[in-house]
């Protein structure tokens, strides 16, 4: 029995004649094929929105907290004692091969007061005009009152956060408090500073105390001694593997090995040396929800092989003659693998474009659930209490914990692998009752007959 034989006994079991009728082998091996399907969907669903997720918030611990390289000056370093020696360093390090832009920061804390209300809040003294040069803060910033503007010396621009904690809206008057040592003694600093604008990077844990000040207004506001130097350094690629020959580089510049003065008490640091613990976090609960997901597609998978089961059960005369004729058992097994192996891939053309359907509308589908479980969730409420006075909306997706929008990321190596993995185990399977359906006497089978 040729090959091409085996292929054609398999499209004669698969694809029913016109006008016949179908047998229960047939329809449990077409459920087989729907269950594999449908276990894709979640699968495939969950892989591009986790991904989506860990690109989405990881691309913003970089582009608006740690960049791609971090050199950390101490305070007690006489270069950052004034505003002229940040600049001087920034172009220092800019200069270094691989170094795309460098963005100076002066990072203290501080008590910010507005009507009535107070909170902590994480200052952050950066160039006037970062929002609009800096293409990470332009493009990961959400712009949600006013402007960015940093051009006054006492305009601040806070986040969406802590501008809804404080109650304070582009146009208000913000006072910011902070401590400065004086000999052995703490003083209190306080300056009233303009909110200029509100901003948003759409995940709350990241952003959730950020004020941005001028950084000329931050050498007069907070205290050189007890404020962090922060030089960010920008490359062309966070991933790229040359990033840590720019991390040596940079690492040897400050040692003084190029010529230039040692900086004491420095450090450069890569993004994911900063963000380990989040990062990792990230990967591993992503590779739970896989297995997870994983294990669904396999207890689907076994539907095929008990499918094949009943098949060849149904089939044991045509088997038989077929062996009388001189097929071989190795033609007759080829038949039915090839027949599971079509189950699977039918399962995977249903089950990969319904997963990166859904994944692809995550966001509309989310706010349509919300938008039900928000209605069912006030006439509850409403029933109960009379009143919908103090009810607060349900988020499916706390910006606290998530990212408001989930970007949309398609990782196509792990769907060429997710579909591979399928289809393999849809061959692992069929082995079992493909080798029974081989093993079939053709004369014991016919003398039952």
């Amino acid at each position: 029995m040729t090959f091409k034989s085996s292929v054609l006994y398999a499209a004669r079991i698969f694809f029913s004649r016109p006008g016949a009728e179908r047998s229960n082998g047939k329809r449990s091996l077409m459920g087989a094929m729907v269950c594999i399907g449908i276990s894709l969907v979640p699968l495939v669903a969950v892989l591009v929105i986790s991904q989506g997720m860990i690109d989405g918030i990881t691309g913003r611990m970089i582009g608006l907290s740690s960049q791609d390289l971090q050199v950390r000056v101490s305070s007690y370093s006489g270069e950052v004692e004034t505003l002229s020696g940040m600049e001087e360093l920034s172009g220092r390090f800019g200069e270094i091969p691989g170094v795309v832009d460098v963005i100076p920061e002066m990072q203290g804390m501080a008590l910010a007061a507005g009507n009535g209300i107070r909170t902590g809040a994480t200052v952050r003294a950066v160039r006037k005009n970062i929002f609009s040069d800096v293409e990470s803060f332009s493009s990961l910033f959400k712009l949600v009152e006013g402007s960015t503007s940093l051009e006054n010396e006492r305009s601040a621009v806070l986040c969406e956060k802590i501008a809804g904690t404080l109650g304070v809206h582009a146009g208000d008057k913000l006072s910011l408090i902070s401590i400065s040592k004086v000999g052995e003694v703490m003083v209190p600093k306080m300056r009233e500073f303009t909110v200029e604008g509100i901003v948003s990077s759409g995940y709350q844990e990241l952003d959730a105390l950020w004020v941005f000040i001028p950084l000329p207004t931050g050498y007069d506001f907070l205290s050189v001694k007890s404020s962090q130097f922060i030089f960010g350094l920008v490359t062309e690629d966070s991933f790229s593997p040359s990033l840590m020959k720019i991390k040596a580089a940079v690492s040897r510049n400050i040692r003084g090995m190029d010529s230039d003065p040692t900086l004491e008490h420095s450090r450069v640091y890569t993004w994911n040396e900063l963000n380990a613990a989040e990062y990792e976090n990230f990967a591993s609960t992503k590779i739970l929800l896989l297995l997870i997901m994983l294990l669904i597609v396999l207890v689907a998978s076994v539907n095929i092989s008990s499918a094949l089961v009943m098949v060849v059960m149904e089939r044991r005369r045509e088997i038989a003659i077929l062996k009388s004729m001189g097929a071989s058992e190795e033609g007759i097994k080829m038949s039915f693998i090839l027949v599971g192996f079509a189950s699977g891939a039918g399962g995977t053309l249903i089950g990969i474009p319904l997963g990166l359907l859904a994944a692809v509308n995550i966001n509309p589908l989310i706010s349509i659930m919300e938008k039900g479980v928000n209605f069912f969730a006030k006439f509850f409420y409403l029933v109960a209490r009379g009143d919908l006075g103090s009810f607060s909306e349900v988020r499916l997706l706390d910006p606290a914990y998530y990212l408001q929008d989930i970007p949309v990321s398609i990782p196509f190596p792990h769907l060429l692998l997710i579909t591979a993995g399928t289809l393999v185990l849809s061959l692992v399977v069929s082995i079992i009752p493909a080798s029974k359906a081989g093993r079939e006497k053709p004369l014991d089978t016919l003398r039952k007959m």
